[in-house]
């Protein structure tokens, strides 16, 4: 009898599938499927054919597993949950949905009884969300996965992101952890969901175990329909108790000496919530302290958000804003983003006031607490924002772009004995220690009111946009976006191709007169700190600044590109500080780096061709 030798062939999460000739083969591949197994790990797959002879093949993880991994946005799951965006299809189904909850739920028992040092019982979840349309179905979906888990739930109903979190630490209510299902200011077809517990956010390595947990669960998983609920959750009225919370901060730290139940009395505040969860803050704050909210705008939850996107970034939003204000003669204007997480303002001349303004205004509120404070952005802001910082005895450290990167670079910081009492990112996100490290729109908001009702009663008739009258804007700034032609699966591969090759191409000296910032493992110096920590979560995206000086040696800007975690593009910053400069830069970055290197047959790069020819953007 002749002998067979066995090769072993190992299964890995990328690569060609097999094909089978024989059914007996197909039989044995279905069988080895049915056991779990973790994208890092290799699976051996040995298949005998009818005619004895052994045939080997390199088999790829199920697609299904894929399609729950593709769904972790950084530290938040999102996706499509709609038909309708030209492109892309449903994502973000129910059973994908429950799978992730479910494994969320294990993974806050498992946590718990690692940090108790006993079995745990009755654990507590609940869940809020933003007014999209796809919230009602996706509900049900997580509470069905929490249900399978184990975990009692409650539902808070329209609620925002930091309520959320506010509502594991609040009592009476003090669940063990929650989740918030919002995508933020993306379209009414997307939805996603954000975690806490009463420490905070989840990084993004925790949600990577999650969704990596869910994948072999929706993969193993012969019928793709959510579970029927058994019974309902509990419904709690979460919302009121979270809103008494704002007012009595602000109450006790106005201390208003006549009426100080109603500190707002006399001021005119105008919010638009952008038809988002954030009309709550008008009557059940504003108004509840004496405040005139006449005039405020798209204040009713509107899951379509029909009048513009709700985003203090957005032009149309602080434009409606803007002319309210000066309509009204109003105070103050504010701007939430669909779950509150991000906000902007008005002042009362009417001016916005956010990005590298809105740091600056808080910037200029903490360091009057805080004297010599350290405070974290992006490598985005600009140099004259870092002026204004130093000028009030502030240390500025600049950091990597994406407000998670942000808020634990300042818990590192503190942790190192560096005392930084506000994070934020130039999109609005921002984070204050006294708040649990919580990005809170609403809080951001509070402080501002305060401090714009501490200056009337010190005798001032100026509004707050004066904190901020010295702050020079940068002579030119720019965005620029290229998207990346590949499927979506690839597209964070292809990416990361493309800005590894900046780097070399800087590091090599290809791009003459361009340097990459470095300070520690963030990549800017500009006022930033020695970075002292010593084991860095994983990074959401790849990202890197370069200084570009002339011929003289005179620096004349930077360059920041970075890859976007919530589309398949990429994202070039620019500043100058000299006409022309960032045309310059795109040119240099066009010709030199783009078409020599072939990085640009994988990019559409019209818009960055557009501007280095025009010098606009249209």
């Amino acid at each position: 009898m002749a002998s067979t030798s066995t090769s072993l062939i190992p299964l890995r999460g990328h690569g060609r599938k097999a094909s089978f000739s024989s059914s007996p083969a197909k039989t044995a591949l279905k069988k080895a499927l049915r056991f779990s197994f973790s994208s890092r790990s290799s699976v051996v797959i040995c298949v005998k054919s009818s005619s004895g002879a052994v045939k080997y093949n390199e088999v790829v993880v199920d697609e299904e597993m894929d399609k729950i991994r593709r769904l972790q946005n950084g530290s938040d799951v999102r996706g499509v949950a709609l038909e309708g965006e030209k492109g892309r299809t449903v994502d973000l189904t129910p059973p994908a949905v429950e799978a992730i909850a479910e494994s969320f739920g294990e993974w806050i028992i498992k946590a718990l009884q690692k940090e108790r040092g006993r079995p745990v019982e009755d654990v507590t979840v609940s869940l809020g969300k933003d007014p999209r349309i796809s919230g009602a179905s996706l509900s049900v979906a997580v509470f069905a996965g929490l249900a399978r888990a184990g975990c009692l739930t409650f539902d808070l109903g329209l609620a925002t992101t930091p309520a959320c979190f506010m509502s594991t630490l609040l009592p009476p209510f003090a669940y063990d952890a929650s989740i918030m299902m919002t995508a933020s200011h993306l379209p009414y077809t997307r939805n996603g969901l954000k975690f806490f517990t009463k420490k905070g956010g989840l990084t993004s390595p925790e949600v990577e175990e999650i969704c990596d947990k869910a994948a072999h669960k929706y993969a193993n998983r012969l019928t793709k329909v959510s579970t029927m609920l058994n019974s309902p959750p509990k419904k709690v009225d979460f919302m009121r108790a979270y809103a008494k919370h704002l007012r009595d901060i602000i109450k006790e730290r106005v201390n208003h000496p006549i009426h100080y139940d109603t500190p707002l009395k006399g001021f005119q505040i105008i919010l638009n919530a952008g038809n988002g969860s954030g009309g709550f803050f008008t009557w059940d704050v504003l108004d509840q302290l004496g405040a005139d909210t006449f005039g405020s705008l798209h204040l009713n939850p509107d899951g379509m958000f029909p009048n513009h996107i709700p985003n203090p970034e957005d032009k149309t939003a602080m434009a409606l804003t803007r002319a309210a204000v000066l309509e009204n003669t109003a105070d103050l204007g504010i701007v939430f983003d669909t779950d509150v997480d991000r906000s902007g303002v008005v002042d009362n001349n009417g001016n916005p006031i956010n990005g590298d303004k809105l740091i600056a205004l808080m910037s200029a509120v903490v360091l009057k607490e805080h004297p010599g404070t350290t405070i974290v952005t992006d490598a985005r802001t600009s140099m004259e924002l870092t002026r204004f910082i130093t000028d009030r005895g502030g240390h500025h450290c600049l950091y990597r772009v994406g407000y998670r990167n942000v808020i634990d670079k300042g818990v590192h910081l503190n942790q190192d004995g560096v005392e930084t009492h506000l994070m934020m990112e130039t999109s609005g996100h921002g984070a204050l220690k006294e708040n649990y490290f919580l990005d809170d729109g609403a809080y951001m908001v509070v402080k501002i009111i305060i401090e714009m009702v501490r200056m009337r009663l010190e005798g001032s008739d100026e509004g707050i946009g004066s904190l901020i009258k010295d702050l020079e804007e940068p002579l030119e700034s720019i965005e620029l976006r290229m998207n990346i032609i590949s499927e979506p699966k690839y597209a964070k591969a292809r990416g990361r191709e493309v800005i590894e090759a900046f780097r070399s191409y800087i590091e090599e000296g290809q791009l003459k007169g361009w340097a990459l910032d470095a300070c520690g493992d963030c990549w800017v110096s500009e006022g930033c700190l020695v970075d002292s920590n010593d084991s860095p979560a994983a990074i959401d995206a790849h990202m890197y600044r370069a200084k570009v000086s002339n011929e003289k040696n005179e620096e004349i800007g930077w360059v920041h590109i970075r890859q976007s975690i919530h589309n398949p593009n990429i994202a070039i910053n620019m500043q100058s500080s000299v006409p022309g400069g960032c045309q310059l830069m795109t040119k240099v970055f066009r010709d030199k780096f783009l078409m020599v290197s072939g990085m640009g047959k994988t990019l559409d790069f019209s818009q960055v061709d557009k501007y280095a020819r025009l010098g606009k953007m249209g």
